[in-house]
């Protein structure tokens, strides 16, 4: 009987400091830097074929430390880099990543992905693009008021 109440106790006291250990790590994680974008997702919807695939993602660091974004990369070569911040961004502070969609050769709907990672608490954050690709519309012939079509009189 005596071994099962030292047992029960033994037990009370490892759950009541795994407990504190748990409240520590959530107090430390608060330090730790966190990105929090506006959007994760830029829909272009019905874009023209050839028009400016340009795009950005704002976002700001609601973290108590320095966000620092490590590494910044497309899921393809038809997504480039414009612009991504080098520096660290300080507490309360924002940035940008600039997106640009080649969309010159391929007509139809498309989705690619673009990672952020940095040493935020959520340092691994993935950014998406999507919209349909369409076809420009044509020109009209101009009007040309002179027949072209010469009769004989």
């Amino acid at each position: 009987m005596k071994r099962a109440i030292l047992i029960a106790i033994a037990l009370m006291l490892t759950a009541g400091i795994s407990a504190q250990d748990a409240e520590k790590g959530k107090k430390e994680k608060v330090k730790e830097p966190e990105i929090t974008f506006e959007n994760v997702v830029y829909d272009y919807g019905m874009i023209n074929k050839g028009a400016d695939g340009t795009c950005e993602f704002r976002f700001k660091n609601t973290g108590k430390e320095d966000l620092i974004l490590s590494r910044v990369h497309p899921s393809c070569g038809c997504t480039a880099l414009d612009d991504w911040p080098k520096e660290p961004i300080k507490k309360n502070k924002t940035g940008t990543i600039k997106v640009k969609y080649n969309n010159m050769h391929i007509v139809g709907p498309f989705q690619k992905t673009i990672t952020v990672e940095s040493n935020a608490v959520n340092n691994r954050v993935t950014l998406t693009i999507k919209g349909n690709v369409v076809e420009p519309p044509r020109e009209a012939a101009p009007v040309n008021s002179q027949s072209p079509i010469v009769t004989p009189q």
